[in-house]
């Protein structure tokens, strides 16, 4: 977020860090861009925020009083959230951030809000009100006319096109007639009433919105609304595949998701007798993805298509125009709103979107459930990027290991993390757990009590002196919880029984058939191992037993 213009303390490191003096002269009084508040009532601090919308911005200043002395707010978790809900019931308020301060020894709160680059904001109660020096005052009459009149309060999606509904193609018509569970005889008036239509003096158009759904090539009238997908096969290097897929755009993100899915494919992983085909990314959070990035771009940007970029780590998804206002990176997960409202509609009919508000947790804890890196959000002003890491500090090895203890119990998904830590051999305690989860004290000592419970981890000690290791007889194989050194030293035992192959290896040990090979490969480098025979026929013996048979 650009931080508004008037306040230079923004621009600079957080949190903010005053002294009395400093705090006055920075914040003489209430006025056009400052207001203060002593606490978090809902309706003061929502008719702020709209009266900030929909003027030049300006920040509420939380735990200070009416003339400036400062009485303290300390910004907490709860607090934050009652926050994000606050400035949820407003109607289309302005992009905005949450912040801490301090005035000598008192913390305060920081509300942050840009004023809104179109449309305009009303309190939950429907009422516009606009900042003018110290107050926030609600338009009425001709004023609110000639404010509303001076604001774009149209879509774009809801742009009228000059395409007659009755050219739209009969299939795609009847597919959207059952998604949205219409009757046939009755499409030309459902079209109209969901935006997707509007009547003019040539007869019933088709929205942009509408177009995007029953015409069998949109990008034909429409501009690149299309989705691109590369494959980079070397980081840093040039793309070896392009695929293109235009069309109605449940279409498009059906077929994408799909390619997508099939081009990452799956991490196989064989644990004992039982075989893990781990997908390297789960399919909801793909779909959710492309989801997003089609009913949230910008169609304005005619020449731009949606772009997904793969890569060997990581797959990223751009979609053109920034985030839609209140939405930041910042509260992407406590705020929601659609560029494209009707779109949005459609794709969750077609059940290819989750409900509002539902796409990024459901990406961010999917990306959680299968021990996956966490999503990475960017608003350059200009698009969208998310960032879907390829795996993540835990292996496929150690989910498929996951996989297996899970079906002695069930465990939450912020618990598999520590399961894991203590897999690899880890004394966990309250301190490394908060550090593992990035939580606080409450949530790691929850975690650790439930696989207490759940008989997957052992507690010695009691209080502040607790330490959780792994349970008896839930031992991890021996690729999660070995060294490189040990995992040696093991192969080597393997091999004073007899020859060793690459079988053997993962049997013993859990790692992959890659893992198997690079630890065979580095003991034969360090004369430790011969290699006889090739491929399949490959076996691994030791120096003494090759001089033995000639080798």
């Amino acid at each position: 977020m650009t931080y508004p213009p008037f306040h230079p303390h923004f621009a600079g490191d957080l949190p903010l860090v005053f002294d009395a003096a400093s705090f006055s002269e920075a914040f003489p009084g209430e006025g056009q861009h400052i207001e203060f508040k002593e606490g978090l009532s809902a309706d003061r601090i929502g008719d702020a925020v709209t009266a900030f919308s929909n003027a030049a911005g300006g920040v509420i200043l939380v735990g200070v009083a009416d003339d400036g002395s400062v009485k303290g707010l300390e910004l907490n978790g709860e607090r934050e959230a009652q926050i994000h809900r606050v400035v949820r019931e407003v109607n289309n308020a302005g992009t905005y951030e949450i912040h801490s301060a301090t005035v000598g020894v008192k913390p305060i709160t920081v509300i942050s809000v840009a004023p809104r680059r179109d449309g305009f904001a009303q309190t939950r109660r429907g009422v516009p009100l606009v900042r003018r020096g110290a107050m926030n005052v609600p338009l009425m009459g001709d004023q609110l006319l000639t404010f509303a009149a001076q604001r774009n309060v149209s879509r774009y999606e809801e742009t009228v096109t000059e395409i007659a509904v009755q050219d739209a193609d009969g299939a795609l018509t009847e597919d959207l007639a059952e998604a949205m569970g219409w009757r046939l005889d009755q499409v030309d008036d459902r079209l109209e009433e969901s935006g997707l239509a509007a009547r003019t003096g040539s007869g019933t158009m088709l929205t942009i919105a509408g177009g995007l759904y029953v015409l069998d090539e949109p990008e034909r009238h429409f501009g690149k609304c299309v989705i691109e997908i590369f494959r980079f096969p070397v980081p840093g290097g040039e793309y070896d595949k392009r695929l293109e897929f235009g069309g109605p755009v449940n279409q498009q993100v059906t077929e994408a998701t799909q390619a997508i899915a099939d081009e990452l494919g799956s991490d196989l992983v064989v644990i004992g007798l039982r075989r893990h085909e781990l997908p390297r990314l789960p399919y909801p959070v793909i779909r959710e993805a492309i989801a997003n990035a089609v009913a949230h771009r910008s169609y304005e940007q005619r020449g731009v298509s949606t772009r997904v970029d793969i890569h060997p780590t990581k797959v990223v998804i751009t979609s053109p125009g920034p985030l839609p206002e209140p939405v930041t990176v910042a509260n992407i997960r406590e705020q929601s709103s659609a560029r494209n409202g009707r779109v949005m509609k459609v794709l969750r009919l077609f059940d290819l979107a989750e409900e509002a508000g539902r796409g990024v947790d459901v990406m961010q804890d999917q990306m959680r459930e299968h021990l996956l890196g966490e999503p990475v959000f960017e608003d350059t002003g200009t698009s969208v990027v998310v960032t879907l890491p390829l795996g993540g500090t835990v292996s496929p090895q150690e989910r498929a290991w996951v996989q297996e203890v899970e079906k002695r119990g069930e465990i939450a998904p912020q618990d598999k993390v520590l399961l894991v830590h203590a897999a690899r051999g880890e004394i966990l305690t309250n301190t490394s757990a908060r550090q593992l989860l990035d939580a606080d004290s409450v949530i790691a000592r929850q975690s650790l009590q439930r696989l207490r419970d759940a008989g997957f981890l052992v507690q010695t000690g009691e209080r502040g002196g607790a330490s959780y290791s792994l349970a008896d007889g839930l031992e991890a194989p021996a690729g999660l919880r070995l060294t490189d050194t040990q995992l040696a030293d093991l192969v080597l035992e393997i091999a004073a029984q007899g020859p060793v192959t690459n079988a053997s290896v993962r049997r013993r040990t859990g790692l992959d058939r890659t893992e198997a090979l690079r630890v065979l490969r580095s003991l034969v480098e360090d004369g430790r191992l011969v290699l006889t025979g090739e491929r399949r026929g490959a076996r691994y013996v030791l120096p003494k037993d090759a001089d033995r048979l000639d080798l």
